[in-house]
């Protein structure tokens, strides 16, 4: 017997225990199904559930429910992704708390098992939540990036494209955190508008060389001719002026074009030793943005590093790892006569280059900040201050540390990123794989088109420690492990040992480490880039590099499912090494989901306050019911607004569908058996067969192209608007009258329609349709197993009926009408009244016979008769080829509300009116977002439709006033 209500707070951890339990969430093993699967972008092991995580997971899940009961062998693989630094950083406060211990204190090793303790412990909880959510995740082959075969995986792949020649050490620019000390990826920096300065100075020409500067108007008029003996320059970051390698204009700034080519004085650091630096052209300047003049810092800017790869500029490193200004290497005045000397032709490779300290010894060992505002005065103090202007600039944070990102040169790992790309390209171009929606192929074939080298090597303690060991002579040698190393170690330094022409020092140095079996060989410190581990997740996770029964069934996957954000950082590398290592895309379909906005479409975040929990909603309203409100609003390509009561209302949704089955199980019906069209003759119950499957059709095609919201909605009209308010109204007099065969086929017929229904609603709501479809079942009819076990209903045109369908649709229109009409002309709720049916052929008299007590009953009407003329006082209403009569003027006063609608009718005609102007204004159509210009165009629509029923109701009661 159903419980009056389903309480999740107590049926949903009981329910997934079940599933869990009995192995439900597992492959199926039929090697004859066609396979399915589905990779879980692994959330971090430090993670919680947000909106996004919940957003994304439904969708994954409602696929895997909806793919499983079609019979699929399916595997939602979940897991979780080591976090590098999110993870150091929780560890490293944790020490902090407990006793002031840092990692540096402890040691790598100890760190490390204080990671693996906290992971033990602490780590995962993300999983957890995701259960709460109803993920059906197959969690007996739940992963971890540093399991040990995934971690055999990434030491695999790092030496076969070291082998291949696609992974390699350079020094190059990349963001650098001075608090974590590490190179971190563009996805780990928020760029963020702070109010700074942006200091204009004079870099003075070469021996008090002096020129005209001339500026002209847009008709080429002069506005201002001078004498300069300078060229402007503006930065907002002072302190990097130290290691300027020239300054650019653009080839087409006629300004400059006197002293291109000529020598400027970097204005700051000992007089006597100060830098030349040549004023060069380059495309990169922007003519018209300040002076348009720019000073290029090749080692610490990501443009400037562009311009000085394209020119062959020295770059020049100021600072540390913790972005103070160096103090290592040679003095000033020894590194500014090498860097003349280089400036001047002579040859320096990028270490001797690196090894030069340009910072003067007044400002070496100052932070950052504090070495600009000296920088500054300095200038100043010489006279060469311009001006300092106040402005908005953006700087890059590092979103984990909080602290400012410093552009920097430094030597990393990169994997050759655009050889990768090329097959990957060609994937998408060919179809192989397709971006659903399809707009999202042109951001991926942008970032792949001008992909960069991929900085793949972190400072960090924890994570993929880099297979790289070093000789005592810096020989690198790449191994899946130290033995191997080893060995190759020995080979390579056998030849030393016995090469007679090798330096004495050399031998010295070899020698020693061969006779040792090296022991001297010493690791790269540096562990990888998390997303270089992630991505190889669609086939490490089922056992590669080992040729498993799991990796030749599921790879490649079917469909990925994502965010936009991570369409290079996670979509890219994933396909780059799939097609490398699997030779074979790693997923069929790639789904970009959209954003979850607040109500307002306002991005969520707690710093604005409008930040909302999943969990919290899950408590309030149970799962359910936000699951259903994200498929309901998940349109392709349209952002989420998410509301509180949005989610109250999809849990009234349930609600709605729990009290029909309880209707149905008091009523007698019965659940758990078969029909087969042949079964039923009464037409109301073979036109809700066929509405039944007309919604089945419209759910799998829409699951099938992706289309959640039309799933959601297809589902939501035959359950809330057929099911319950018409189908479950209509039986009342089948169910009250003396017919027992009708009552008879009415009872199986609701049964089998309520249990097809549950079967289509399980994969967006599967806690409330498991526990009815539990609760229905009794001595007589033993339910089969779960109800995520279930076929999937596929009807396939069985149940079309044209008569049940075209009668049963006079019935509803007329009902529809007659209450409509009740409505607008204000007659009171309670109130029976008479009707008549006019001028009807006589296939709808049989229909108006046939369904009378109906009729009757939902329209409110004392009687529903055959006439031939409207009756006095009545009102009519155009239904098809016949007339309905309405007896209404004993219940309402005509001149009252003609009154009424009158005024109705001029709001919604001022309304229109001011609605389309707004869609007639080009500003709001191109600057409002697409929703909400296409919310107020169906705005317009549906009030015109009610002004002109209102229009007709007012004419009708001016007839009879």
């Amino acid at each position: 017997m159903l419980d009056q209500r389903f309480d999740p707070a107590s049926a949903e951890q009981r329910i997934y225990e079940r599933w869990e339990e009995a192995g439900c969430f597992r492959p199926s093993g039929d090697t004859s199904a066609e396979a399915y699967s589905i990779v879980i972008p692994p959330p971090n092991v430090t993670g919680v559930l947000h909106m996004g995580h919940a957003l994304n997971n439904t969708l994954q899940d409602t696929l895997i429910r909806f793919e499983r009961m079609r019979g699929k062998n399916v595997r939602w693989q979940p897991g979780t992704d080591h976090a590098g630094i999110a993870t150091q950083m929780v560890v490293e406060r944790q020490l902090a708390a407990d006793g002031n211990e840092s990692r540096a204190s402890l040691g790598r090793e100890k760190f490390v098992d204080r990671v693996w303790e906290w992971k033990e412990k602490s780590g995962g909880q993300i999983i957890n939540q995701l259960k709460r959510l109803g993920a059906s995740c197959d969690w007996d082959n739940e992963r971890f990036t540093m399991d040990e075969g995934l971690s055999d995986a990434v030491k695999k792949v790092f030496v076969q494209l070291y082998e291949d020649g696609l992974i390699y050490r350079d020094k190059r620019l990349v963001n650098w955190d001075p608090h974590f000390q590490t190179a971190i990826s563009d996805l780990e920096v928020e760029n963020r508008d702070v109010k700074g300065h942006m200091w204009h100075f004079k870099y003075p020409l070469q021996d008090g060389e002096t020129y005209t500067y001339v500026e002209k108007d847009e008709d080429g008029n002069i506005t201002l001719e001078e004498t300069r003996d300078y060229i402007s320059i503006a930065t907002t970051r002072p302190e990097t002026m130290l290691g300027d390698g020239a300054v650019a204009v653009h080839p087409d700034d006629e300004r400059y074009a006197p002293i291109v080519g000529k020598l400027c004085e970097i204005p700051v650091g000992p007089k006597e030793h100060r830098r030349l630096i040549p004023i060069i052209t380059d495309d990169y300047p922007d003519p018209d943005f300040g002076s348009g003049a720019v000073k290029i810092t090749g080692a610490h800017d990501e443009n400037d590093y562009g311009v000085a790869q394209r020119n062959n500029i020295p770059m020049y490193r100021l600072m540390d790892v913790e972005a103070r200004m160096r103090t290592d290497g040679p003095s000033y005045e020894e590194s500014a006569a090498a860097a003349k000397e280089i400036a001047g032709g002579k040859s320096a490779t990028t270490a001797e280059i690196d090894a030069l300290n340009l910072v003067p010894e007044a400002y070496r060992g100052l932070d950052r900040y504090e070495a600009r505002k000296r920088v500054v005065e300095d200038i100043d103090a010489d006279g060469l201050m311009i001006e300092i202007e106040d402005k908005l600039i953006t700087q890059p944070f590092g979103d984990r540390s909080g602290v400012v990102i410093e552009p920097m040169l430094t030597d990393q790992w990169f994997v050759n990123a655009e050889e990768l790309a090329k097959p990957a390209i060609e994937a998408v171009r060919s179809g192989k794989t397709k971006f659903v929606p399809e707009n999202w192929t042109k951001t991926y074939y942008n970032w792949m088109e001008n992909i960069q080298p991929w900085c793949i090597s972190r400072q960090l303690w924890w994570g993929h420690r880099i297979p790289v060991w070093y000789g005592p002579d810096g020989k690198p040698f790449v191994a899946v492990s130290r033995e191997e190393a080893v060995e190759q170690a020995k080979s390579h330094y056998q030849q030393f040992y016995h090469d007679e022409n090798v330096p004495d020092e050399i031998v010295e140095i070899v020698c020693a480490a061969y006779k040792s079996d090296p022991i001297c060989l010493e690791q790269d410190e540096d562990v990888l880039d998390t997303w270089f581990s992630s991505a190889l997740w669609p086939f490490s996770t089922q056992g590669w590099p080992e040729k498993t029964e799991d990796l030749k069934t599921f790879y490649p996957t079917s469909v990925l499912i994502t965010a936009h954000d991570i369409i290079f950082f996670w979509v890219a590398r994933m396909m780059m090494m799939g097609l490398k290592f699997m030779d074979e895309i790693p997923f069929h379909d790639v789904y970009i989901h959209a954003l979850v906005l607040d109500e307002k479409g306002q991005k969520m975040s707690k710093s604005k306050g409008n930040a909302m929990d999943p969990l919290e909603l899950v408590d309030e309203y149970g799962a359910d019911a936000l699951r259903f409100t994200f498929a309901r609003q998940a349109a392709q390509g349209r952002n989420i607004r998410l509301s509180n009561q949005a989610v109250e209302g999809y849990r009234n949704f349930t609600t709605k569908l729990w009290n029909a089955t309880r209707f149905a199980e008091m009523n007698q019906c019965e659940f758990g058996h078969n029909l087969q069209p042949g079964d039923l003759k009464l037409p109301l119950n073979r036109w809700i067969a066929a509405e039944l499957a007309e919604a089945a059709d419209a759910v799998t095609a829409a699951l099938e192209a992706y289309k959640f919201n039309e799933a959601a909605d297809a589902l939501y009209q035959f359950i809330w608007n057929v099911l319950c308010d018409w189908y479950i109204e209509l039986i009342k007099p089948v169910m009250n009258g003396e017919d027992e065969a009708a009552k008879a086929e009415t009872r199986k017929t609701c049964g089998w329609v309520i249990d097809q229904t549950l079967k289509l609603l399980h994969p967006i709501t599967p806690f409330v349709t498991e526990a009815l479809w539990e609760q229905t079942e009794d001595d007589a009819r033993k339910r089969p197993g779960f109800l995520m076990r279930q076929s999937w209903p596929d009807f396939k045109g069985a149940w079309a009926d044209t008569d049940a369908e075209e009668e049963l649709q006079w019935v509803l229109d007329t009902i529809s009408e007659i209450r409509s009409t009740r409505s607008v002309l204000n007659v009171p709720a309670g109130s029976q009244i008479a009707a008549s049916l006019i001028g009807a052929s006589d296939k709808v008299k049989g229909w108006a016979s046939e369904n009378e007590t109906a009729i009757k009953q939902m329209a409110r009407l004392s009687a529903f008769a055959i006439a031939d003329d409207k009756p006095a006082g009545a009102v009519t209403i155009a239904s098809g080829d016949e007339t309905i009569a309405l007896e209404v003027e004993e219940f309402i006063t005509p001149a009252d509300e003609i009154a009424r609608l009158d005024k109705e009718m001029a709001k919604l005609d001022k309304d229109i009116t001011g609605t389309e102007k707004k869609l007639q204004n080009e500003n709001f159509v191109s600057k409002a977002p697409p929703e909400i210009v296409e919310e107020n165009r169906e705005r317009v629509v549906e009030w015109k439709a009610t002004l002109a029923k209102l229009a007709s109701a007012r004419d009708q009661l001016a007839s009879i006033a």
